[in-house]
């Protein structure tokens, strides 16, 4: 890619950029998953700033609901796929720049091949079990993984970079050994999410994105930015502080991929003849009922039928039935995709 002095001039004035970085970041190559609040937020600042070849992977289609906050999609967007729709608003921004869209769902079976070539990892999911896939790659790959979240007003980022080096970082798996239970943690779906929470945690993930690809790992902070927008709370937390032993790891120490190996996976199995697919979640330790029928409650009527939970809901112009057992699994009625349903559960369930 050519450097364009009058495109990125304010950028390269910043001694840690130059000229050379400037040409660097157009060389590099950035992988981000997901591309709803978050990944929109960072594949427009990583195409503004110049980011030579940006890799977006989302499955899903853009929604009305998805409007409040996810920065790239119009209303014309409606019913496309995030990641080409995306891909078009960035190449209007920037058309210099490759952006390579993938109407993909990110798996074990495909993470490796769509990670090939990338130089950064940036983290747009919903979901913990796709972030603990995420990084099993970064650790086997030895490719740096910027991951944030965001819930109501409350958002989370850090940076782990994988390796023996001098940068080098616990992974998430030393930070946090196992995903939170099926069921236990809120989703945006069900606990709403505050626009501009997403755009700090974005912006963090894609500053640190830049500095991996300008090779500037000394200008990584090693901290977990903690941070409620809502209620006025901040503070950074030191990686190394959070972490157990990481020889102990049982990804960065042991180097055992169970979720990029397929072994906690969850498992979505479409039943025969009924339009619904079972989903069982890699991690369960049982499920609060009352507190996720709270939560389900915003998406339609919720009952108890013995010891199950019934619920409905509606994703865009999509509707679903939700049987969740005690343990974790539920049967998402309305669709036969096991993709489909096992982001649905995401998205309502969590974890």
């Amino acid at each position: 890619m050519d450097v364009q002095p009058d495109r990125y001039h304010r950028q390269q004035l910043l001694p840690e950029v130059g000229e050379a970085g400037q040409r660097r970041l157009g060389e590099l190559r950035a992988l981000i998953v997901g591309c709803g609040a978050l990944g929109c937020a960072q594949a427009d600042l990583l195409a503004r700033a110049g980011g030579g070849h940006v890799r977006i992977v989302d499955r899903d289609v853009v929604e009305r609901t998805n409007l409040q906050r996810q920065t790239l999609y119009s209303e014309a967007d409606i019913g496309h796929a995030k990641a080409h729709a995306a891909a078009a608003r960035l190449g209007a921004v920037n058309s210099s720049i490759t952006i390579e869209p993938e109407a993909a769902d990110f798996s074990p079976e495909n993470a490796e091949g769509l990670a090939a070539g990338c130089d950064v990892i940036l983290d747009g999911t919903d979901n913990f079990e796709t972030r603990f896939l995420l990084n099993d790659l970064s650790v086997k790959l030895g490719i740096p993984y910027a991951y944030g979240g965001v819930i109501a007003g409350r958002g989370m980022a850090a940076t782990f970079v994988p390796g023996e080096g001098e940068h080098s970082t616990p992974c998430l798996r030393c930070v946090l050994p196992e995903p939170p239970p099926a069921g236990s943690v809120p989703t945006c779906d069900t606990a709403g999410v505050f626009g501009p929470a997403v755009a700090i945690v974005a912006a963090q993930q894609a500053a640190d994105a830049i500095k991996v690809l300008l090779g500037r790992l000394d200008l990584l902070s090693g901290t977990m930015l903690d941070f409620d927008l809502l209620h006025n709370t901040r503070r950074r937390l030191k990686l190394d502080d959070l972490a157990g032993d990481r020889s102990a790891c049982r990804c960065c120490g042991q180097r055992r991929f169970d979720f990029l190996d397929g072994a906690m996976a969850s498992l979505a199995q479409p039943l025969c003849g009924r339009d619904a697919v079972q989903v069982t979640p890699a991690v369960s330790a049982g499920v609060a009922f009352d507190e996720l029928s709270e939560r389900l409650a915003a998406h339609g009527p919720t009952r108890r039928v013995g010891p199950l939970l019934k619920a409905e809901a509606s994703e865009g112009d999509r509707q679903y039935a939700l049987t969740v057992f005690p343990d974790g699994r539920a049967i998402i009625a309305g669709t036969e995709d096991p993709a489909e349903a096992r982001s649905v559960y995401a998205k309502l369930i969590g974890a």
